[in-house]
């Protein structure tokens, strides 16, 4: 019989999904429209609006997923007795990955909505 300490707990495993599909969402869908829009050939001008429209919508998305993936970490904080202490710090460190990775991209998302518009259009204009 396995001892109540080793098993993996449903808690552990949230987190541990939580944070793998935040960290997909950011690699897959964010990263991709941040690059462009951070790289002036890549998108056409009359173009920049709408991409930059596109990755506010799916900021607001990446912001709702990591409340959900912090959710997941509290409910592992408040249940850890029982845990398996190796799933419950590999998944408290893959989740220290994905803050890093979330933390970056927030940089670069502000650095390009806050603006009002991105940092090469004022290069092309000649400001």
């Amino acid at each position: 019989m396995t001892e109540p300490s080793s098993v993996s707990q449903p808690s552990d495993m949230c987190l541990l999904l939580r944070a793998y599909a935040e960290q997909r969402w950011l690699t897959s869908e964010v990263l991709p429209v941040v690059r462009e829009l951070e790289t002036p050939e890549q998108i056409p001008e009359e173009q920049v609006g709408a991409a930059l429209a596109y990755l506010e919508v799916m900021w607001v998305d990446a912001r709702r997923r990591a409340a959900e993936t912090e959710a997941a970490v509290e409910a592992l904080g408040t249940t850890a007795a029982g845990h398996s202490p190796v799933v419950s710090d590999k998944a408290r460190r893959y989740n220290a990955a994905v803050r890093r990775l979330r933390a970056s991209t927030d940089r670069r998302v502000r650095r390009i909505t806050h603006l009002g518009s991105p940092p090469f259009r004022r290069q092309r204009a000649g400001l």
